[in-house]
């Protein structure tokens, strides 16, 4: 039987990237690296994941391993060696416990990083959002229909940052004058498949936020706090600096008495060394999720890969591009 395109391309990347050309294990790293990234992806349906390690500086891939445990990790640690594992500083996740704590339990000096990204992301999800409910079900409690009208459907505004707003209002402002004029110079244009006719889209989100959040301890609350994280991380020179910063928040925090602000209070306590951390080493997730990003499309650009082995060699070559 003659070899198909897949068998050719698998054999290359064998080759390249197995010892021996095998296919049995992954070569070791040439070079040493001294800032790690891991995270996890679907790697098939029903809750199927696989664990993928990359070098933050060079941004190449150089461990995927099915499963999302302290396995992965210990594993990698296996693969590299205990020499190589010498020269990393740091590891950048999200806060995966289970990551962290593999990588501290076999090489201790392992300072663990959490960036911006993750901490606000679970802000939004955990805090932001489930506020929102609240507060909108209490207003419709109150008989305050009005006031609970404007925070219905608000979730995108309350969690865009200021200046997010402010560009988004800039470019939608200059999109809404372009189309007025567009309007006034063709009024008696006509369409092949008569098209009905563009609405106004604009909106000032800056004025709408504002005017969501006023008079609303818990809303001014959380834009206490969201504009808090976003200093901490901008003006992190020391770890002792935004150490000072964090604990603030978590004051804060718990300072209001919501069940959410608990929660997220005590998320900043339990994971203050990785957050504060990112003052020493001023490293994020980015590439992570750009190669998690490479994952998806690389699989969309194939229709499916259901060969585990041969899309873990093609995403280890396309990260090498």
């Amino acid at each position: 039987m003659q070899p198909v395109v897949k068998d050719i391309d698998k054999n290359r990347l064998n080759r390249k990237y197995t010892v021996n050309g095998e296919g049995k294990e992954f070569i070791k790293p040439e070079i040493t690296s001294t800032k790690l990234g891991i995270d996890e992806f679907l790697l098939h349906s029903g809750h199927k994941y696989a664990t993928v390690i990359i070098d933050l500086d060079t941004g190449h891939v150089l461990w995927l391993y099915h499963g999302k445990s302290k396995e992965a990790v210990y594993k990698f640690i296996e693969h590299v060696g205990m020499d190589w594992m010498k020269n990393v500083q740091c590891v950048v996740s999200d806060m995966n416990a289970d990551f962290q704590s593999a990588f501290k339990e076999k090489c201790p000096w392992l300072k663990e990083v959490y960036d911006r990204f993750h901490l606000v992301k679970n802000f939004n999800d955990k805090v932001i959002s489930e506020v929102r409910k609240d507060e909108q079900k209490r207003l419709i409690q109150e008989g305050r229909l009005e006031d609970a009208a404007r925070l219905k459907g608000s979730k995108y505004i309350l969690t865009t940052s200021a200046e997010t707003r402010r560009q988004n209002d800039n470019k939608e402002e200059m999109k809404d004058g372009a189309l007025r004029k567009r309007k006034r110079s063709n009024d008696k244009e006509e369409t092949i498949f008569d098209a009905p006719p563009k609405k106004k889209t604009y909106q000032d989100l800056e004025a709408t936020y504002q005017n969501i959040i006023k008079d609303n301890k818990l809303l001014l609350g959380l834009d206490f706090v969201k504009n808090a994280i976003t200093d901490a991380y901008n003006t992190a020179y020391s770890y002792e600096v935004m150490k000072e910063q964090i604990v603030s928040i978590i004051d804060y925090c718990r300072g209001i008495d919501n069940k959410h602000f608990n929660w997220f209070a005590n998320l900043l306590e339990n994971h203050i060394d990785g957050i504060c951390n990112y003052a020493l080493f001023h490293i994020t997730s980015g590439k992570v999720e750009g190669t998690n990003n490479m994952i998806k499309t690389l699989r969309r650009r194939h229709f499916g890969i259901p060969d585990d082995d041969y899309l873990f060699l093609k995403i280890m070559d396309e990260s090498r591009r």
